[in-house]
């Protein structure tokens, strides 16, 4: 914690009043501690130190940008998530009502719409276009993934006379908006830069959730209940499903500990092997014995020890895995086939469903405030930041710190301890030989 710097940069000094009435506004030494323990704070307070703290988000009296002669631009990228065009609305809405910022540009498919060559033009965003795009999965604004050229982004930016540029979207959105601010910085120009993460996986550092997490959750304790319910309804009967998570396996664990139905759950995090007396195949033999029914969730990125081969990344520079559900479903099918014990397996990828689903209330009110917050950063001056929440606060967060390492459930943490706690299940590890370890690796071969 004490490498940690919070400090919001800012493009110059605010001498515009603020037109929103009626508001309490926050100065900017407003802070709240990060990760507020009383026995790590009080190390700081005996050495002389101010422990690691956020700026608080909100509305400030003086702001940078006249609304009158503000050019605002948003972009949203990378894959579909619950909630896109929930926070679209929100950024248009209070730009238009709460600033009086007329000129608001909507750019078409993530990066690529901010060059020059591309052929879908960008739109103007009124408050009426948006008026009942939160009911609708997706993004009306669509997205794309991969890097393009940041030089020629700017020089969009400029020409378009844009004043903010609000970035929504997860680690690789991120990572490019930080490189666009960079860019802008090296120029010395006055455009800011504001991220809104969006990242299913809620894999997003010193955030404490990302918007669509809750709605996948919602969503796959669903599918969790129906596999449960195929899986109880024939002996031993298997359900397997296969959720979102590329690094980090946040959604699955929730999901398992909200269904309160999962017998396994396999995550990136955490190692598992599928033979020997403390794997995957022994474990699941045991609970059909027990109860003849059984629900294993696995992580998209779980697993990915028993595939061999380079690695192949998307346009984003994301490792594509390979599929760990379908690899999964095939080593229970030959098992208990060689083994000649009955069974029936179902397996469910809800992936694409989820992803592309509205928002439920919870998020949709989360997201509404992310916009709102993300606008009153912007319309500040404040450049280079992440909106996020922290301790009940908006913060606002520098986006190079937060795309600085990716969060991840600790192995040894008292959340996945609740995990276990709430599935049943034993440390998945065996002490394999090397001879075991090579007969582990060749049943890759083995076809779904």
């Amino acid at each position: 914690m004490t490498k940690l710097d919070f400090s919001i940069k800012c493009l110059g000094t605010r001498h515009v009043n603020n037109p929103i009435t009626n508001r309490q506004f926050i100065p900017d030494d407003t802070k709240i501690i990060y990760k507020p323990i009383l026995s790590e704070t009080k190390k700081f307070f005996k050495n002389g130190e101010n422990p690691p703290s956020m700026e608080i988000a909100g509305p400030r009296e003086k702001i940078y940008f006249n609304p009158q002669e503000t050019v605002a631009g948003i972009v949203t990228c990378g894959g579909l998530c619950p909630g896109l065009n929930d926070v679209i609305r929100s950024i248009v809405n209070t730009l238009h009502y709460g600033y009086g910022v007329k000129d608001i540009i909507g750019f078409r498919y993530g990066y690529k719409g901010i060059t020059f060559n591309y052929s879908s033009p960008p739109i103007n965003l009124t408050p009426k276009i948006v008026e009942d795009i939160h009911e609708k999965g997706g993004t009306i604004l669509g997205n794309s993934r991969g890097r393009q050229p940041v030089e020629e982004m700017v020089d969009v930016l400029v020409k378009r006379n844009i004043s903010i540029l609000f970035c929504i979207g997860g680690d690789g959105t991120l990572k490019g908006a930080h490189e666009i601010h960079q860019e802008i910085e090296r120029r010395s120009l006055d455009i800011a830069i504001v991220g809104v993460p969006k990242t299913i996986d809620n894999d997003i550092m010193y955030l404490e959730r990302t918007f669509g997490f809750q709605t996948a959750v919602d969503e796959a304790r669903r599918v969790v209940t129906a596999a449960h319910n195929e899986a109880k309804g024939v002996y031993n009967g298997i359900g397997l499903i296969k959720l979102m998570g590329r690094d980090s396996g946040f959604i699955a664990a929730y999901t398992a500990m909200a269904a309160n139905d999962v017998n396994l759950v396999l995550i990136p995090e955490i190692d598992f092997d599928i033979e020997g007396p403390n794997g995957v195949l022994s474990n699941l033999e045991k609970r059909l014995e027990a109860r003849h029914h059984a629900v294993i969730v696995v992580a998209e990125g779980a697993g990915q020890k028993f595939f061999e081969g380079s690695d192949v990344t998307d346009k984003s520079g994301n490792i594509i895995h390979r599929n760990i559900g379908l690899y999964l479903k095939s080593r229970i099918y030959h098992h208990f086939k060689e083994k000649e014990i009955p069974f029936s397996i179902k397996y469910i990828d809800p992936s694409y469903t989820i992803r592309s689903l509205p928002a439920n209330a919870d998020d949709s009110v989360f997201c509404l405030m992310l916009g709102q917050n993300a606008v009153h950063a912007g319309m500040n001056g404040k450049t280079d930041i992440l909106i996020g929440k922290e301790s009940l606060y908006f913060t606002n967060i520098p986006l190079g710190l937060s795309i600085s390492e990716r969060k991840k459930i600790y192995p040894n943490g008292t959340f996945w301890t609740s995990v276990k706690y709430a599935t049943g299940q034993p440390e998945l590890v065996n002490k394999f030989t090397t001879e075991d370890t090579e007969k582990e690796k060749g049943r890759e071969k083995i076809e779904p």
